[in-house]
């Protein structure tokens, strides 16, 4: 992935940071998305968001669910829904492999990045993810402070 970010095409385009601090993340994976031109257009432009969002599999298909693509101005009369169901690209072995994940206890689809990939496809990388309880956000964030901490006492003396 480091490679992918000096390349000048991949570019984030939404974020999902609240993800990591809710849920624990077990595995992750990139997926594509199928998008109409005037939503590829609004995502080159930046306005998007995919805190609220969720994948689920229905009817042996993944989709995401309230992913946020802001109207596209010049693509007046065929503009597209905000929030619409988009469907995502998978195959089917991991389509098995998720929809037996999200039939565990707890178990979750949560989108944690939106991109252009270095070929400028917008790709999604949805992670597999336990909701976490409030006692293990405190333990997450003390244990990031502590690390803070032990950065300072390091670079200080």
């Amino acid at each position: 992935m480091a490679k992918a970010k000096s390349d000048p095409n991949y570019k984030v385009i939404a974020e999902n940071r609240r993800a990591r601090y809710d849920y624990a993340i077990e595995d992750d994976l990139e997926v594509g998305i199928m998008l109409l031109g005037s939503e590829v257009k609004s995502l080159r432009q930046g306005g998007s968001n995919i805190a609220d969002s969720y994948a689920n599999v229905e009817d042996g298909e993944l989709w995401l669910i309230n992913g946020y693509i802001a109207p596209y101005e010049q693509a007046k009369t065929w503009g597209h829904e905000e929030r619409r169901k988009r469907k995502l690209l998978v195959s089917r072995r991991e389509l098995a492999r998720l929809w037996s994940a999200t039939q565990r206890e707890g178990m979750t689809l949560v989108p944690l990045v939106m991109y252009f990939n270095h070929k400028g496809i917008v790709k999604l990388k949805i992670g597999i993810a336990k909701g976490k309880k409030t006692q293990d956000k405190r333990a997450t964030e003390a244990k990031r402070d502590w690390n803070r901490q032990k950065q300072r006492l390091l670079r200080h003396g």
